[in-house]
């Protein structure tokens, strides 16, 4: 029996009380657009000790546990679906029990509803992620993340490449103000220059608003659009002409 922190063991003649010691916890955060490496390592500098990677994970572990995992690659690894917040987790615990809570806490931000127009859409919630996972890495306001999923969206509908600078920084592990040709000539599936269509997966793990704009895209007459280095703040365009003179402007 427990009582008030105590376990006792009850004998012929006597009562052994054990004081029991509670697991001690801690806060960790998880920032959004972070990817499974940022992850890893912040982790390790939270004083966890785990014997395996985020990336070693794979969807094949956990779609029996999760409904949201069906329409995702077997094989591929669980970028995407780590949900940016702060969890409160025992000290102790192991890689799987954290990956759980996260897992768990993504499960209950996408809703019914979310989920119904996915399929209503006719795409995946693998894809959804996938462009959400750009969208959190190109745009901050879920305002502008809506315009550019627009932008995003017809660009596969009309089978143009994404062109997506977010993807470059992702290949490369630096974010450039503007990209060389060379950069944006480099071989790697996730070059979204070079490849039509998302790529293979997710390059971060998205906030709630990446993913509601990856799923209820605006659609207006902006094809282009720039992020200003010094304000963060999205200059959209109409036609290339006014892209290239927003570019000369706000990039050199």
């Amino acid at each position: 029996m427990l009582f008030w922190g105590y376990k006792y063991y009850q004998s012929r003649q006597e009562v052994k009380a054990i004081k029991w010691t509670p697991r001690a916890e801690k806060s960790i955060t998880v920032i959004e657009g972070w990817n499974l490496k940022n992850i890893n390592t912040y982790l390790a500098e939270q004083g966890f000790k785990f014997a395996d990677e985020l990336s070693d994970l794979k969807v094949k572990d956990y779609s029996a546990q999760y409904s949201f995992l069906a329409d995702a690659p077997k094989n591929v690894s669980l970028e995407g679906y780590v949900f940016p917040d702060t969890y409160r987790v025992y000290a102790s615990s192991t890689l799987d029990e954290v990956l759980t809570k996260m897992l768990d806490n993504f499960d209950s931000k996408l809703t019914n509803q979310m989920r119904q127009d996915v399929v209503s859409q006719k795409k995946t919630v693998y894809e959804i992620l996938t462009m959400a996972s750009i969208l959190e890495k190109e745009v901050k306001s879920e305002e502008d993340m809506k315009i550019v999923s627009g932008i995003f969206w017809d660009r596969i509908k009309n089978g143009q490449a994404l062109e997506s600078c977010a993807t470059l920084a992702y290949i490369l592990g630096a974010n450039k103000a503007q990209y060389t040709v060379a950069d944006t000539k480099i071989d790697s599936p996730y070059n979204t220059y070079q490849n039509r269509g998302l790529p293979p997966g997710p390059i971060s793990n998205p906030s709630l608003k990446a993913i509601r704009s990856a799923i209820y895209p605006v659609y207006t007459d902006y094809n282009y659009f720039l992020s200003r280095p010094d304000t963060g703040e999205t200059v959209f365009s109409a036609t290339y002409e006014e892209h290239v003179k927003n570019k000369a402007k706000y990039l050199n």
